[in-house]
């Protein structure tokens, strides 16, 4: 065999793009409080910007942590937390429990936040989010310098604050925040919704065609639109 086979070869770069090596550039992302606690124990809250949706049916969700954390111990002990959403007004939260350790504060204490008891599991989500989702964890992958942990969701509560007079919940409206690159964002202009990149302009009802059906994103008259998920 040649020795300049056993050479490697120089990494290719694609002119005005520069090659680094692998890393977490998967960015923005959900940036999340967890609550968890130990029955008659303070209960703890750690961010969390490794999380996401694994499953909807059923609804299962993820978050990946550092095994020398102080919530490690406890979620793996309880094998239960709660997702709590971050809007505005928990951003200074968000960040403070994201870099003070629950060994040495009680940070629902220090940050004003209000325990909201659970319906589902022992552990309380954050009484100010918009959005709590309880978790009860039925898988634990170690991976490295995180362990996931992959749970069911057994129920999710929200701010009645974001329903409209419909009844329809408008989460967008919250003032979600995401996290991208070490820091913080409010989400802003809304660009589209699910979808209307393949929706059809309704059809313009004239004189003689009142009583005609438009075919909107139906996709066609009196027929449901496929709608297929890539």
């Amino acid at each position: 065999m040649n020795d300049n086979q056993n050479k490697r070869k120089p990494e290719v770069s694609t002119p005005g793009k520069i090659s680094w090596k692998p890393g977490n550039m998967l960015y923005p992302l959900p940036v999340v409080m967890v609550s968890c606690g130990r029955e008659g124990e303070t209960p703890n809250i750690i961010t969390v910007a490794w999380a996401g949706t694994v499953c909807s049916d059923p609804a299962m969700v993820s978050i990946s942590v550092r095994k020398e954390r102080f919530s490690h111990k406890i979620i793996k002990d309880t094998g239960e937390f709660v997702i709590n959403l971050v809007n505005k007004p928990l951003v200074r939260a968000t960040d403070y429990c994201g870099v003070k350790s629950g060994r040495d504060v009680d940070k629902f204490k220090e940050m004003k936040l209000t325990p909201l008891p659970s319906q589902h599991v022992k552990a309380p989500g954050i009484g100010e989010s918009p959005v709590n989702l309880e978790c009860r964890v039925v898988d634990v992958k170690e991976l490295g310098s995180h362990d996931m942990f992959i749970a069911k969701v057994m129920g999710v509560t929200v701010d009645e604050r974001y329903m409209n007079d419909k009844g329809k919940f408008n989460l967008n409206a919250s003032g979600l925040v995401t996290y991208s690159h070490g820091e913080y964002f409010e989400l802003g202009k809304r660009l589209g919704s699910f979808g209307y990149s393949v929706k059809r302009p309704a059809k313009k009802r004239g004189p003689g065609n009142r009583g005609a059906k438009t075919s909107g994103a139906s996709g066609g008259a009196g027929k449901k639109s496929r709608r297929t998920k890539g």
